[in-house]
């Protein structure tokens, strides 16, 4: 199994009492697939899971889920901590309709990169459904060397890797030109999306493509089989929209977002998180306006095609 294309983290959306707006979450999942991802990742660092409830996130996942199966689309679930013993019990009780699990390297305990292959070993072992390793050092402490990173690559059941390194650095080039031809390298920065495209990333797991999917899908499609010209055009300018949709702690701004657009019913966060302030909703309702209405981008619109699930 090899993941590839356009793979949207969704938000989970609250109504303005701050419970749980499932019908959002549902009609979100199905916008994004209708506007050309290939899949979508629950319970990724977008949805806030670590302020959902154990009740709000088995529902996120149910809902999610469903779509999924209705639609013939791959599902990420983000399942795992610091504690192996306890990611071995989450992933126990993962829904069966999962496509794989996106799992953390521990963070905060920065174990040695031999324990964060022992780790990893031991969730395949006892994982129901391959595993996404998510490498994202700025939030984890630790950041890998290319010889663990293809340690993980040659792992059977480890098919793929969430790479958010916030760099184009040695050991991605590294990675990108030793990597086997079935480990699937999806860009997790979305500001870095398109330069490891160009390195021949098989995809992307971007959160600002919630507010664009098309055109995210486009460029997923346009580095995979070109034209080039567009693949780099249309990086540029989605790169100023990310940096604006990050510009304040994710998920604030896309939040505030897809509730103008009003496909969410409120831009509420949990705290530790505060709402988006208004400057940066505006900023990046400013860059938004630079792109077609969704359903109006003929010339970018790539559909499913070059972004599929191969089995």
């Amino acid at each position: 199994m090899t993941l590839a294309g356009l793979l949207v983290p969704l938000v989970t959306p609250f109504t303005a009492d701050g419970g749980l707006a499932a019908g959002a979450l549902e009609r979100l999942a199905h916008e994004v697939l209708d506007d050309g991802a290939t899949g979508i990742v629950a319970l990724g660092t977008t949805g806030e899971p670590a302020t959902l409830t154990a009740q709000e996130r088995a529902r996120v996942v149910d809902v999610c889920a469903g779509v999924c199966r209705e639609r013939d689309a791959p599902l990420l679930v983000g399942v795992g901590s610091n504690s192996t013993a306890a990611s071995v019990e989450a992933l126990a009780g993962l829904d069966p309709g999962s496509t794989a699990a996106l799992t953390v390297v521990p963070y905060y305990t920065r174990p040695s990169e031999a324990g964060v292959l022992a780790h990893f070993g031991r969730l395949a072992a006892a994982s129901p459904v391959p595993l996404v390793v998510y490498h994202i050092p700025y939030r984890t402490g630790l950041s890998l060397g290319t010889d663990t990173l293809l340690a993980l690559a040659e792992m059977p059941e480890v098919i793929g890797l969430k790479h958010a390194v916030g760099a184009i650095d040695e050991a991605t080039i590294a990675l990108m030109s030793a990597r086997p031809a079935d480990f699937a390298v999806l860009a997790g920065d979305d500001l870095f999306a398109a330069p490891l495209l160009a390195l021949g990333a098989s995809g992307a797991i971007a959160a600002s493509a919630a507010v664009h999917t098309s055109s995210f899908a486009a460029l997923v499609a346009a580095w995979r089989t070109g034209p080039v010209d567009l693949a780099r055009s249309l990086g540029h300018r989605l790169a100023v929209l990310s940096a604006a949709l990050f510009a304040e702690p994710n998920p604030a701004v896309i939040k505030a977002v897809l509730a103008a657009q009003g496909r969410i019913p409120s831009a509420a966060v949990r705290l530790p998180l505060l709402p988006a302030s208004e400057a940066a909703t505006r900023a990046a309702l400013s860059a938004l306006a630079e792109f077609p209405a969704s359903g109006t981008d003929n010339d970018w619109c790539c559909g499913r095609e070059g972004a599929t699930l191969k089995r």
